[in-house]
């Protein structure tokens, strides 16, 4: 596996699913319910999900009345998403390094899809993409870990049994980034894959959306939108135009 590449290695496979599905499907939805409202985005918005994942956030905001538009580098993401299209909701494959074909009246970046990349240029390109991806007057919302409160708690190492599938989790922050490796014994060998995620707390949140030409509106702590505190939040929600 290239390290480099984890992202499309893991994100791509079975596992991956199968290791979160206990992910917590209201509190997302009720992100989407009380920022949507925040927003008082109009049901005329179209919306844009990168990195949309099998779709859970698209689908619900769909049955909110928007239309959406999701998009994700997992191949097999997209095709199981896809199944569930109509006339106001189409899942495409998509690298959120390169620009958008269409600009959008909100864009969503949800459960922390950030911070994958080395080089800050990187991370930079894609924030750059999002803000010339939006309409005049579009709003971008970004969701991400929060990244003081992880390293003041976090567990070195876990280990969760779902679906009869063993997973050795252990957990570091080096290099200013913090790392997730995973092992387990699944379909007759040992596999191993590791999640990236650079170390970023809201003063370096803030340099990047200032040099993407973001203007921040609003900085929440968690998905019932009350104020971000930088050692008890559980997330940093960044709403930026």
């Amino acid at each position: 596996m290239k390290i480099q590449d984890w992202y499309t290695d893991w994100f791509n496979t079975p596992y991956y699913h199968i290791l979160y599905k206990e992910r917590n499907d209201k509190d997302a939805q009720l992100f989407m319910k009380n920022i949507t409202s925040f927003l008082k985005l109009p049901k005329t918005t179209h919306i844009l999900d990168l990195p949309c994942g099998k779709g859970r956030h698209s689908l619900f905001l769909n049955t909110l009345g928007y239309k959406v538009t999701g998009g994700d580098l997992a191949e097999n993401s997209i095709k199981s998403a896809k199944e569930f299209e109509n006339d106001t909701l189409k899942f495409n494959i998509h690298d959120m390094r390169y620009p958008f074909n269409n600009t959008y009246d909100a864009i969503f970046n949800l459960f922390t899809s950030f911070g994958y990349f080395e080089d800050d240029k990187e991370d930079l390109l894609i924030l750059k993409n999002f803000k010339q991806g939006l309409k005049k007057n579009g709003v971008f919302v970004f969701d991400f870990l929060n990244a003081e409160k992880v390293k003041l708690n976090l567990v070195p190492e876990e280990t969760k049994t779902v679906d009869q599938i063993t997973f050795h989790i252990k957990r570091k922050i080096k290099d200013g980034f913090i790392f997730k490796n995973i092992s387990f014994f699944a379909d007759g060998k040992d596999q191993f894959y590791q999640e990236k995620v650079k170390y970023l707390d809201l003063d370096k949140m803030k340099n990047y959306f200032h040099k993407a030409c973001f203007n921040i509106t609003h900085v929440f702590g968690d998905y019932q939108l009350t104020p971000y505190e930088s050692k008890n939040s559980d997330r940093l929600i960044i709403i930026a135009r």
